[in-house]
C-alpha cells in the first residue's frame, strides 16, 4: 500500500521544520523530532533517515528511537497519502449496520428488474438484492465484507431518466467502501473477478463463475482499496472485467500497478463488441460470459516480450557501412553493423579524428545521409579536411609557399562540385554561435536530424566535448559519460543507425586491457557495439598507425595485434593492404551520380561477403 521514496523523507524534513543535510544514503536532520535536544556540541545531526529503505534511528544513547517510514508518519501525523493513511490510520467514525445477511429477503420488483438483465433470482437471492419499501424502483445493493458484516449500502434507480433525474445510483454517507460480493466469494483464494458495476458482476455469477466482485464507486474511485488490500492479496490471480470504453478497459491500469498479485484481463476480442460484462450477457448468454473469464490473458510488463515473437534476423545480413579499409571490413564481415554506437579511440594526435572523417566520406560515397558534430575544429577546418580526403591526390594541388614549405589545395571548381556531391548528404553542428543562446541538448538534436533529415551515419568527435552539450548537470562526470553513451546505444537501435564516437584515451594508463584504457568511465566501451583504437605502435614506421579492434560484440572476432595503415599526407588519406589510395568516390563525375561501391576481393577472386 506503500512504498517509501527518497522525496518523502525531504517533504518530512519539510513537515517538521528540521533542516537536513544528505551524506553517502542518509539524510540527517540538525536535531531528533523526538528528543529534540538542545543545540550543544556533540547533540547535533544524530538523528537521520536512510534514502534508500526509510528506516530512521536516532543515535543518542538516551533516545535511541528508530523504525521504519511509516512509524514515523503515525508519530508525527505526517500523511503518506489518501489510501495509505486510510490503510495504517482508518477512520474509526463509519456507520455500523446488522451482521446477519438472512434478515434481508429480495421483493418481488427486485427479482423482476434483475430478470429482465439476466440474472435469474437465485443469484438475486445470494446476494441478498432488494429494493426500498416505499420506493420500488430502487435497488438496494448490500455490501458485506468476508466474515458477512455489512459495510456499504448502495442504491439505484431502475427507471432512470437523464431529463428528468440527477442520479442513477448514489449510496448510503459515512460507510465504509469495500467490493460488492466479498462475502459470497469461496475461500479457496484461487481466482477473483473485478468488474465496475454491480450487475456486471451478478452477470459473471450468474455465468457459473465463483469470486466475483464490484467497486462500490465507480472505476475512477479507490477509497476501497486499502480496506480491501490484504484481502485481495491473497489470491493467486486477480482478473479485471472492467468495462470496455474508448480502447481501453476501465480499472486495469490502476489494479494492474498496485496490487501484488497476478492481475489478468479480459480479452478486448471476448466483449464481442459490448461494454460491460451484463451486456455480454444479454447479448449473447452465459457461455460468453464464461469464456470472456477463462480467455483472461496477463497484463503486459512494459518492455517484456514472447522471445518467440522476435523477428529473425540473420546477424550477417545486417546493414554493414563500409569503412574504405579493407581488413577492417573483411574481419566484420563487411563493414561496420547498424543499430550500435562504434567507439573508435585513441590518444592525442594520432589520428582517430582523421579516420573517422574517412568513414564518414565513405559514408556519404555510399549513399548514406550524414550528421557530424566536431568539438574540436572550427567548421571551416573540418570542411576541408574531409574534402582532401574526398577529392583524392590526383585532384589535389601541390606548391610550396612563401615560406617554402610544401602546401596543398583544391581548386575553387573542385570543391564546388564535392560540394554539389553531398549537398543534402552530409550536415554539420553548428558550431560559430558564439552568441551566448541556450544551446539545444546534442542527443535531443541527433535525433530531431534523424528523424527530419533522415540521417543515418552520425560522427560524435568527441566524448569529452559533447557532453558540454547534454543536459545532465546532476549527474558526476563519469555518470553523466556513462548517461550519454547509453542514450547514444538506445538511439542507434531505435532508429537503426550508425553512431561513431571517438573518445579520448588515458594519457597513462598500464592496463593490458584495450578497452580499460578508453579515458572516463568503464561502461563506456561496455555500452559500444564495435570498439576500434587507432595509434601509433612499435616496430613500424613514424606515419604509420596500427588499427586494433578489441571489442565485436556483433561477430567476436577481434584484432588485438593491429592491421598496420599508412597516411598520405596529401590526401589525408589512411589505407592499408589491399586498399586503393587513388580509390575515386565520384564526385567529379559530370552526371553527378557516385560510382558503384567496387566489391572486396580474395586473392583469387572470391567475394568473403554479399555486397
Amino acid at each position: 500500500m506503500y512504498e517509501f521514496r527518497e522525496d518523502d523523507a525531504y517533504e518530512f524534513a519539510r513537515f517538521v521544520g528540521i533542516p537536513v543535510k544528505p551524506h553517502n544514503d542518509e539524510l540527517f536532520f540538525k536535531t531528533c523530532p523526538y528528543c529534540k535536544p538542545k543545540p550543544q556540541r556533540g547533540n547535533l545531526n544524530t538523528f537521520s533517515i536512510n534514502l534508500k529503505t526509510g528506516q530512521f534511528k536516532c543515535f543518542r544513547a538516551s533516545c535511541g528511537v528508530s523504525g521504519n517510514f511509516i512509524t514515523l508518519a503515525k508519530d508525527f501525523d505526517f500523511s503518506l497519502g489518501n489510501m495509505a493513511d486510510e490503510y495504517y490510520r482508518p477512520k474509526k467514525s463509519y456507520r455500523k449496520f446488522r451482521k446477519k445477511i438472512e434478515t434481508i429477503k429480495p421483493k418481488s420488483e427486485a427479482v423482476k428488474y434483475l430478470e429482465s438483465r439476466g440474472i435469474p433470482q437465485e443469484i438475486t437471492e445470494r446476494y441478498a438484492i432488494t429494493v426500498q419499501a416505499d420506493r420500488p424502483n430502487i435497488l438496494v445493493f448490500p455490501f458485506f465484507d468476508e466474515n458477512g458484516v455489512m459495510q456499504f449500502i448502495k442504491y439505484r434507480k431502475t427507471d432512470f431518466d437523464r431529463e428528468k433525474d440527477k442520479n442513477k445510483e448514489w449510496c448510503e454517507p459515512d460507510c465504509r467502501p469495500i467490493l460488492f460480493g466479498m462475502y459470497q466469494c469461496n475461500d479457496k483464494f484461487d481466482r477473483l473477478i473485478i468488474t465496475e458495476g454491480q450487475l456486471d458482476s451478478l452477470s459473471v455469477a450468474a455465468a457459473g463463475v465463483e469470486n466475483a466482485v464490484s467497486v462500490p464507486n465507480g472505476a475512477k474511485g479507490f477509497t476501497w482499496l486499502p480496506y480491501c488490500w490484504n484481502w485481495m492479496n491473497r489470491f493467486h490471480e486477480i482478473i479485471v472485467f472492467g468495462d470496455h470504453e474508448k480502447g481501453h478497459i476501465t480499472l486495469l491500469a490502476e489494479l494492474s500497478s498496485r496490487l501484488k498479485t497476478v492481475v489478468k484481463h479480459v480479452r478486448e476480442d471476448d466483449y464481442l463488441g459490448c461494454k460491460d460484462a451484463n451486456e455480454i450477457l444479454q447479448k449473447h448468454g452465459v457461455e460468453a460470459v464464461r469464456n470472456a473469464v477463462n480467455n483472461a490473458v496477463l497484463v503486459p510488463i512494459k518492455r517484456v516480450i514472447e522471445l518467440s515473437d522476435v523477428e529473425d534476423v540473420d546477424i550477417y545480413e545486417i546493414p554493414k557501412l563500409r569503412t574504405g579499409i579493407n581488413q577492417l571490413d573483411r574481419l566484420l564481415y563487411g563493414g561496420l553493423p547498424s543499430g550500435g554506437v562504434i567507439l573508435i579511440s585513441g590518444k592525442a594526435g594520432h589520428g582517430k579524428s582523421t579516420l573517422a572523417s574517412q568513414i564518414l566520406a565513405n559514408a556519404i560515397h555510399q549513399g548514406k545521409i550524414c550528421f557530424a558534430y566536431s568539438g574540436e575544429l572550427p567548421n571551416y577546418q573540418f570542411k576541408a579536411w574531409l574534402n582532401f580526403q574526398i577529392a583524392g591526390r590526383n585532384r589535389i594541388v601541390e606548391y610550396q609557399n612563401k615560406w617554402g614549405d610544401r602546401g596543398y589545395s583544391i581548386s575553387k571548381m573542385n570543391r564546388q562540385m564535392i560540394d554539389d556531391w553531398y549537398r543534402d548528404k552530409c550536415y554539420l553542428y553548428d558550431n560559430s554561435d558564439i552568441s551566448g543562446d541556450e544551446k539545444d541538448d546534442l542527443l535531443k538534436l541527433t535525433e530531431n536530424v534523424i528523424m527530419q533529415y533522415g540521417a543515418n551515419v552520425i560522427l560524435l568527435d568527441n566524448l569529452m566535448t559533447a557532453l558540454d552539450l547534454v543536459d545532465a548537470s546532476a549527474y558526476d562526470k563519469y555518470d553523466k559519460q556513462s548517461l550519454f553513451v547509453k542514450q547514444l546505444a538506445r538511439l542507434a537501435l531505435k532508429h537503426n543507425v550508425w553512431i561513431l564516437l571517438v573518445a579520448h584515451k588515458r594519457k597513462n594508463n598500464f592496463s593490458q586491457n584495450e578497452n580499460d584504457e578508453i579515458s572516463g568511465s568503464g561502461d563506456i566501451s561496455n555500452l559500444a557495439t564495435i570498439t576500434i583504437a587507432y595509434e601509433r605502435g612499435k616496430d613500424i614506421e613514424p606515419d604509420q598507425r596500427l588499427l586494433k579492434v578489441s571489442k565485436n560484440r556483433l561477430f567476436g572476432k577481434v584484432e588485438m595485434g593491429g592491421f598496420v595503415l599508412n597516411y598520405d599526407e596529401k590526401s589525408k588519406r589512411i589505407y592499408g593492404q589491399g586498399d586503393n589510395l587513388n580509390f575515386d568516390f565520384g564526385w567529379d563525375k559530370k552526371s553527378g551520380k557516385q560510382m558503384e561501391i567496387e566489391d572486396f576481393q580474395t586473392d583469387n577472386g572470391e567475394t568473403p561477403f554479399d555486397t
